[in-house]
């Protein structure tokens, strides 16, 4: 990363946390949304094979997908995932709806998120501050920032790589469980929320 980006995202981490700071009432929620893409075959990460062969993976040849959507609380860890066909405006919704269910008696939701088009749509922008959802962007450059980015990383390596599962949807229903069912010390710490080098550690103790 070059000087100027670097000062670029610092420039932006700090007016998130001065947004955050200035708009926040009690009552509110700050969470981390992001998307992933799961197709049944498999990515390739690091595994062994005998030596001197090369490692098999069997497929089946159908590469169907499924996205998850998802977002982590990140006051308490706790976790939010909807699985959708695809990853445009109505799935992002939807998402948005299956949140403000989950959070129903909660103040404003801050959702840090990206600028997918899915995002910025009118429509979604419309529903997001009917439901009382308001979007922080990140930062292009940097998807280190986002809890759940690093959470889906986590996914992918310990739940898809490798082999095939037997479908999409079996794959897909694993994914989310492994999401919901890692207790709140696991989830920050797969999230990177433990660390004490965590963007908006400081900010989140005076919330």
């Amino acid at each position: 990363m070059s000087m100027s980006s670097a000062r670029l995202i610092y420039r932006r981490k700090r007016g998130i946390t001065r947004r955050l700071k200035a708009g926040w009432h009690r009552g509110d929620r700050l969470l981390c949304l992001d998307w992933t893409l799961l197709r049944l075959f498999p990515p390739l990460r690091a595994t062994w094979a005998l030596k001197g062969t090369q490692a098999v993976v069997p497929i089946t040849g159908r590469n169907a997908k499924r996205v998850l959507f998802g977002a982590i609380d990140l006051q308490s860890a706790r976790r939010v995932v909807l699985i959708r066909p695809r990853a445009g405006q109505a799935d992002a919704q939807a998402f948005l709806r299956a949140l403000r269910r989950r959070y129903r008696g909660a103040g404003w939701l801050w959702l840090l998120t990206d600028r997918a088009s899915a995002h910025t749509a009118p429509q979604t922008q419309v529903l997001a501050t009917r439901l009382r959802i308001r979007f922080v962007w990140l930062p292009r450059q940097a998807p280190e920032l986002s809890a759940m980015d690093q959470l889906w990383r986590e996914l992918k390596r310990l739940i898809a790589a490798n082999r095939q599962a037997a479908s999409i949807d079996a794959l897909a229903a694993d994914a989310a469980a492994w999401v919901l069912t890692l207790t709140p010390q696991q989830a920050r710490r797969k999230a990177g929320m433990a660390s004490k080098h965590f963007w908006l550690r400081k900010l989140l103790q005076n919330l």
